[in-house]
């Protein structure tokens, strides 16, 4: 008898081993890098919408002039004011509305204000069915923002928690020392579809930069790409995309560190772009960023929910792009889509979906956080792919592209954004040079 159990725990113990053998070969196809339990958790799964053109409203456009030679414009590229109100005693309330709804909660909003007759001045900034999502940049020249000293800034009706719109206040004052000159108040860096093509041009001059139009918005605005290809006979491409929600800066200048790093003098970004072409569109929805809007094109639609009808020009222009370069014989290797929202947070697809595919993807991600441990991003990983919808989702569906959204964080500090970019370009190019 003491036999017969001895042999039975045997036999039991060798089953477990070889299950648990097997559970790790498995889980060694995609290694997940542990999800963080603090910090946000990022927002729910994405509904389903129509993506057919909806009315927008375009906003007034001018200057508005108080009684006390006190003046508000929104006349420039970028701009969001909708009303102002004098209230006495050097305080106004301005008002600021979506271009249409029903709408995400990003308030965008972004005016100029200045006096003849030099002062200190209190705005109260109120919004249309939202909250106070972006603190304050001010900026003498519409170019070079800081963020307002918060000795200046006053929360009303403060919110509950610590992410997303709950936690904002209801209103938000602002005090300034206004004179002469215009002083710029916006929700974020103002970077128009001017400066960004300033940009790109910047990148340009370089031998082995080119931009192209692949496509036109709603109002006619161009659809650039930025193409980094420094040998013909390079096949292997990763696709950018930055942008397809207007305010959504911080993501944008994590994508312009990222491409200049690429496209940098550094050994290993000479030694990539002997194997790799970079195809960049640094700006999906230039009609919406002009347009000073909080989140839609001019077809009144969220661009990032028109990747599987692609009722909609810019998203058009980005599919069309793609499939002419498969049938030139590109193999995608890799694709990111930039975005912003409450905290930095990685949008992977499920490794139970992608398996060893997107290993790149959970390699990247965890190799980042290694290099940057002072601020680890939270990840919340999606197993829903179709119907494509989202960008990411197309991107691997239709390119078998192992792809990710990357949102970085309303308020993270820019030169961590910058220093984030160049962290997560050095990565992707060491990773695929491995699998070299």
């Amino acid at each position: 008898m003491i036999h017969q159990l001895y042999f039975m725990r045997t036999q039991l113990l060798a089953i477990l081993l070889l299950f648990s053998l097997i559970i790790s070969c498995k889980n060694t196809a995609t290694v997940v890098p542990q999800k963080s339990t603090s910090g946000y958790q990022g927002q729910g799964a994405s509904p389903i919408v129509p993506t057919v053109n909806r009315p927008v409203q375009k906003q007034w456009k001018g200057i508005w002039s108080m009684d006390n030679q006190t003046y508000f414009s929104n006349d420039f590229d970028g701009a969001r004011l909708n009303g102002v109100a004098e209230d006495g005693n050097d305080h106004y309330t301005i008002w600021i509305t979506a271009e249409n709804t029903p709408i995400n909660v990003s308030p965008w909003y972004s005016f100029k204000v200045w006096t003849g007759k030099p002062r200190e001045i209190t705005i109260k900034l109120s919004y249309q069915d939202s909250r106070s999502r972006y603190y304050p940049k001010i900026s003498s020249d519409g170019i070079h923002f800081k963020v307002l000293d918060s000795t200046n800034y006053k929360v009303i009706n403060p919110g509950e928690g610590e992410f997303g719109i709950k936690a904002a206040p209801e209103f938000a004052e602002i005090t300034l020392t206004i004179g002469n000159e215009p002083v710029w108040i916006s929700a974020q860096e103002l970077y128009t579809s001017k400066r960004v093509q300033e940009w790109v041009d910047s990148l340009s001059v370089k031998p082995f930069i080119t931009n192209y139009e692949i496509g036109k918005s709603h109002e006619n605005r161009a659809i650039q790409l930025m193409e980094i290809k420094e040998y013909p006979s390079t096949k292997k491409a990763l696709m950018i995309i930055s942008r397809q929600h207007p305010p959504e800066v911080t993501g944008f200048l994590v994508m312009k560190s990222f491409m200049e790093t690429i496209s940098s003098d550094t050994e290993q970004a000479k030694t990539f772009r002997e194997k790799f072409d970079i195809f960049a569109v640094p700006l999906m929805n230039p009609d919406g960023v002009d347009n000073g809007h909080w989140r839609h094109n001019m077809g009144g639609i969220d661009l990032n929910r028109d990747w599987e009808n692609f009722n909609q020009p810019e998203t058009r222009s980005v599919r069309d792009f793609l499939n002419k370069k498969n049938e030139e014989g590109y193999e995608f290797v890799f694709g990111a889509d930039f975005h912003s929202t409450w905290d930095d947070i990685y949008y992977p697809i499920d490794s139970t979906v992608i398996g060893q595919k997107g290993k790149i993807v959970y390699d990247w991600i965890e190799s980042i956080s290694t290099r940057l441990p002072q601020k680890r991003t939270n990840i919340a990983t999606s197993d829903k792919i179709k119907p494509t919808m989202v960008s990411r989702n197309y991107f691997y569906v239709h390119h078998g592209m192992p792809a990710i959204v990357f949102e970085l964080g309303d308020n993270t500090p820019r030169d961590f954004l910058k220093e984030k970019g160049k962290v997560a370009a050095e990565e992707i190019m060491r990773l695929l040079l491995e699998k070299e």
